[in-house]
């Protein structure tokens, strides 16, 4: 199945890898108490959590914007056969994504831009496939676009024997540094515009150099959010971090202003991680926010 949504003359489609009821949500939020999820039991159930189980839903999903000539790629998932042994759920996936893209008119060969909001392992992993014995780009004609900050954090780090960066994992050598290699990376610039349609905006706390990407279209619009989110929940609780947020009050702010900024421009907000429908608008409720789910998928 293929889900696209226009958002005025551009097109966006979800290319969804994997969700499932995955994690407990001490885990995950390790500062929220559980009495939150039962009183938002409205909001979170039954497509971001299961009461029963009590395990939130989380997704991995990225996008593919086109945009006049342009085919966009945002955030590329876990990818397959990367070997993640410390997260079971993540490894050695083997799944039919590069078909889906194809079949959403976005084969690998005929993407122009990657843009990734952060390098956490589970937003890098499409960047490069298994072939002739290495890590080689999946995109080979497109211009990767990385977060700088995140990128000297990691290789940085990733070259001591101590303090090894385990947030990102082995993905920044399997799934970045080869398209490094190949020459294919331009590091993104805050406030600047990519392929003509993406303005970035930067977003850290959650990792050093994570940023999102706005999208505008004939009076529409609609904010590729990264990991500034992975539940409803953190809308109606923003000072909920994840236990991923390598910066916590850093990652509150960041939260509140792309809150503020969805309210503003009544811009469609498109997660990761969220359940289905999978994104949705952000609206005032008094002093705080509401979450206001948008199923409006064209689904083939």
């Amino acid at each position: 199945m293929i889900e696209s949504r226009m958002i005025g003359q551009i097109k966006v489609t979800r290319i969804h890898e994997y969700a499932a009821p995955s994690h407990d949500p001490k885990f995950l939020f390790p500062t929220a108490d559980q009495s939150l999820f039962e009183a938002n039991k409205d909001l979170l159930a039954p497509h971001h959590w299961i009461p029963e189980m009590n395990k939130l839903i989380v997704s991995i999903q990225f996008w593919v914007v086109h945009a006049g000539n342009h085919i966009i790629v945002i955030d590329t998932g876990v990818g397959n056969l990367k070997p993640r042994p410390e997260i079971p759920r993540m490894h050695m996936l083997n799944n039919m994504i590069t078909e889906w893209m194809t079949a959403a008119g976005a084969p690998p060969e005929k993407v122009t831009h990657v843009v990734i909001t952060h390098l956490h392992s589970d937003h890098v992993g499409w960047n490069t496939i298994w072939k002739d014995n290495r890590w080689t780009p999946t995109f080979p004609n497109a211009q990767y676009y990385l977060p700088k900050e995140d990128f000297d954090f990691c290789h940085e780090g990733k070259n001591k024997e101590a303090g090894v960066i385990d947030v990102f994992g082995d993905s920044f050598f399997d799934s970045v540094m080869p398209v490094y290699n190949e020459g294919l990376v331009q590091f993104i610039q805050a406030h600047t515009e990519i392929a003509d349609c993406l303005f970035v905006e930067p977003a850290p706390g959650h990792s050093p150099g994570q940023v999102t990407f706005r999208v505008r279209s004939q009076g529409e619009e609609a904010i590729f959010c990264g990991d500034v989110f992975h539940s409803p929940l953190q809308i109606v609780h923003p000072e909920i971090n994840s236990g991923y947020c390598i910066w916590p009050e850093i990652a509150r702010q960041t939260r509140l202003e792309c809150l503020e900024r969805a309210v503003s421009r009544e811009a469609l907000l498109l997660p990761v991680h969220f359940g289905d429908p999978y994104c949705g608008y952000i609206r005032k409720q008094g002093q705080g926010f509401i979450f206001e789910a948008s199923d409006c998928w064209d689904r083939v």
